[in-house]
């Protein structure tokens, strides 16, 4: 599988007000852009051609990668598309004016998706399973979407046949079984599934993978090594910083002055936590003002302004 579609045109109400700065998938983890994070676990399956769908702050989207490479590709929705490089990487953008969802997303590619089979990934996913099992099963099954599953979570609306193969029922909309596994929101699609998908319509994928599961045709794989995060709230985004090591907690081109106090808190490039302040179990994003004497806990430093003063439990 050489190519990979990130979905990132949703609204990230949960991560306000973050996501009133950037679009969800280009909030830092660890310094670096969920997007860019789903990126990286994909080519590591070699893939190395992506489209991403935007909506909201759009305009975020043209900073991200390197050098503008046009395409001439134009949507199924009629939008151009604005391709850029990533880390040699090709990027397309494929901008929706108004909310495809996931389905209508899904179609609005087709084009730029050709005959070849693409990987779906959710913008605001952590994860570092072996998504190399997912191709793998999906490649040997035929089937025309295959689902990366997990075996433990709250939002359990999967159902699966005897073998852990097939899904049977999602959410018991076909009446056949409670679901007992968790969507990863990452999947395979083949180029005969956007066949199933209506033209020029706002359109989620459910009622397609249910024609597909009834049918006993949407395959399913269980991937329950290594980590899966759902990063959309505010509360396991700050989790996520507690919990992972993805790198030096306090980037290199950070400035600490004399005198402060950073504690099991992440600071980004290019932030600077003045003399005196105390940063702790925080994240402070690429560029953040933290300024003398301020005392912060439990917080999300994004706005790019100069933050003084006590802060617990905000975002500022």
């Amino acid at each position: 599988m050489t190519q990979a579609f990130i979905l990132g045109a949703g609204l990230g109400t949960r991560l306000r007000p973050m996501t009133e700065r950037l679009p969800k998938p280009l909030v830092p983890l660890f310094h670096k852009p969920l997007a860019e994070r789903a990126m990286e676990a994909c080519r590591a399956l070699g893939i190395g051609r992506f489209a991403v769908n935007t909506h909201h702050l759009p305009d975020a989207w043209l900073e991200f990668g390197g050098e503008a490479a046009g395409s001439g590709l134009v949507g199924a929705n009629g939008c151009g598309v604005v391709t850029r490089r990533w880390d040699g990487c090709e990027v397309s953008l494929f901008h929706e004016p108004d909310l495809l969802e996931t389905g209508g997303g899904l179609k609005n590619i087709g084009e730029w998706m050709g005959d070849e089979a693409v990987l779906v990934h959710n913008g605001d996913i952590f994860s570092t399973m072996p998504l190399e099992k997912l191709v793998a099963a999906h490649e040997a099954s035929g089937l025309p979407v295959t689902l990366a599953l997990r075996s433990a979570g709250e939002a359990t609306h999967i159902a699966l046949d005897q073998g852990g193969t097939r899904v049977t029922d999602i959410r018991r909309m076909l009446g056949k079984a409670d679901g007992s596994h968790v969507f990863s929101g990452i999947y395979c699609v083949n180029p005969e599934f956007l066949g199933m998908l209506p033209e020029g319509e706002k359109v989620s994928v459910i009622p397609a993978f249910l024609e597909l599961a009834a049918r006993g045709e949407l395959g399913a794989v269980v991937l329950d090594d290594g980590v899966w995060l759902d990063l959309g709230d505010r509360e396991s985004y700050l989790k996520a910083h507690r919990e992972l090591e993805l790198g030096d907690a306090v980037h290199e081109d950070a400035v600490v002055e004399a005198g402060a106090l950073v504690e099991r808190s992440v600071v980004g490039p290019g932030a600077r936590i003045g003399a005196g302040a105390v940063v702790k179990d925080s994240v402070v994003w690429p560029g953040g003002r933290v300024c003398a004497g301020a005392v912060l806990e439990g917080c999300v430093v994004y706005s790019g302004g100069e933050i003084r003063g006590v802060h617990r439990d905000a975002d500022v």
